[in-house]
């Protein structure tokens, strides 16, 4: 069992942030397990994921114990989660990864993590695109945006390996080395 995080006022908070892409529908199993590392965990869909795990949003609310978003609250709401000491992005469709290094910011996963660059809240991310998706040349270009921000990207060899158009791996998402990237970038701004 590892240790859990603590910033100076407490328990660890991390942000997931998922993408409709198949491991979104992990959700759960992720959170039980970054809870087993320690941390509080606050979960963020696209619209699009939203939409595939709604069956299970009280679920997952219940397991975090906050409110599951998709949209910007509206102004002069208080913010129903507490500050984000990391953000995980996972999985980063090809859509979300272009929009957040362009900071096209309509949808409110995106908003928060182009925000945090400016923060500098520590932010990890897995891609999860098929091999069609990734020839295209704005992909490779938005990972270095990322990257030159200080976005940790975990592409290629020891992250996220692109597979072909329909094909799931047998060993499914790597979502432990996700988490313990996550692990590795509180403690190195601890």
């Amino acid at each position: 069992m590892m240790l859990g995080l603590w910033s100076d006022e407490g328990m660890t908070t991390l942000y997931l942030f998922c993408s409709a892409a198949p491991p979104a529908l992990e959700a759960a199993d992720v959170i039980a397990d970054a809870q087993a590392r320690g941390w509080d965990v606050c979960l963020g869909l696209t619209p699009s994921a939203h939409r595939w795990l709604e069956p299970e949003v009280d679920e997952l609310e219940r397991l975090t114990g906050h409110a599951v978003r998709s949209s910007y609250k509206l102004p002069g709401e208080p913010d129903e989660w507490p500050t984000a000491d990391a953000i995980l992005v996972a999985p980063a469709t090809f859509n979300t990864v272009n929009e957040w290094a362009l900071g096209l910011t309509s949808k409110f996963v995106v908003g928060v993590v182009a925000e945090a660059i400016g923060k500098r809240i520590p932010t990890v991310a897995m891609p999860c695109a098929n091999a069609a998706y990734v020839q295209h040349p704005q992909f490779d270009r938005s990972l270095d945006v990322l990257r030159a921000a200080g976005v940790s990207v975990l592409y290629g060899p020891g992250g996220f390996e692109p597979n072909q158009p329909g094909e799931r791996r047998a060993e499914g998402f790597p979502w432990g080395i996700a988490l313990d990237e996550v692990g590795r970038i509180i403690r190195s701004t601890s």
